[in-house]
């Protein structure tokens, strides 16, 4: 058992609706941390987190106190680091902080748990690390119900760019996000909720904040397939994704990695964003055009999802 799992909370300890969020700062040099106000300000001006997004970052998700994911979530914060070039704290100071922020945040039906590391003060020897804790009860209800519209976008390079150039760092969960906000702003600006970005070579790519997920061959038992977007052109590794492909084997489906082009969106028999903290979000449409829909898909895979831990 790790330590993190010591952070559900006990049957009768109750729901109290409307927490506020918790910060625990690490102390990178002896490996623990202590929780400090979040409405005060914690980083130094010339943090680099600040004044360049310097650093990486990850995000899942607690039900009822229980991180989901965390060892998947942990072990993608150190390729990403090492992609960076940065020293992060150990899993053992992660696992006493996941747990010591939840513990302080009390018990709520969903919660994000943000975990962060920043190169540090300009000029400095040592990272600035943090767990941030928030309620997210009923936040993501809507689009895993309804299903979302979606745009596709430019990312502006080729597919290849990644392993021709790794000190882009494409392929890394750095906090450098602005440019992914930028495209779920114009994406809602024009009448969609989300976006998926498509190389300047024509291949399907992952959302700003997600994983596409398609649905192949459902009516044919011996070749249903589950397909998400080559990780050699340039994607995140999704760690839903890669939690939810041993249970589809183990139920019959194929499940696979594949170079994606954009008429293979509308050829499948159903689409969706997978992420940690949404979890399963239905394509309804993409650049306004109708994608199929099927609720037993949705339900099927809802249920592998919730099975995660």
């Amino acid at each position: 058992m790790t330590s993190t799992e010591s952070a559900i909370l006990k049957p009768d300890e109750k729901h109290h609706p409307g927490h506020g969020p918790v910060l625990a700062m690490i102390d990178v040099l002896a490996g623990t941390n202590r929780l400090v106000d979040p409405g005060r300000p914690q980083l130094r001006i010339s943090d680099l987190a600040a004044i360049r997004g310097d650093g990486v970052f990850e995000t899942m998700l607690a039900r009822r106190g229980v991180p989901r994911k965390v060892e998947a979530h942990l072990s993608r914060l150190a390729a990403s680091a090492r992609m960076a070039e940065l020293d992060i704290p150990a899993r053992a100071v992660w696992h006493d902080t996941i747990t010591n922020a939840l513990r302080a945040h009390g018990l709520c039906e969903e919660a994000l748990v943000k975990l962060a590391v920043s190169r540090g003060v300009e000029g400095g020897d040592r990272v600035t690390a943090w767990v941030h804790v928030s309620d997210c009860t009923g936040h993501y209800d809507t689009q895993r119900t309804r299903g979302i519209d979606v745009l596709l976008l430019d990312r502006g390079y080729d597919s290849g760019l990644g392993i021709r150039a790794p000190w882009l760092l494409i392929g890394a969960k750095t906090l450098s996000y602005a440019v992914n906000m930028a495209a779920l702003r114009h994406a809602r600006s024009n009448g969609a909720d989300d976006a998926i970005f498509v190389s300047s070579d024509g291949i399907v790519l992952e959302g700003p904040t997600s994983t596409l997920l398609l649905a192949m061959h459902v009516d044919d038992p011996a070749r249903r397939t589950l397909v998400t977007p080559s990780l050699d052109s340039g994607v995140l590794a999704g760690t839903t994704q890669a939690a939810v492909y041993p249970l589809a084997r183990a139920a019959g489906w194929r499940a696979h990695h594949a170079e994606l082009h954009v008429e293979d969106l509308f050829e499948a028999d159903a689409a969706w964003l997978v992420s940690s903290g949404r979890l399963l979000a239905p394509i309804n449409r993409i650049d306004g055009r109708v994608l199929k829909r099927r609720p037993s898909l949705d339900a099927e895979l809802s249920g592998w999802i919730h099975q995660i831990e």
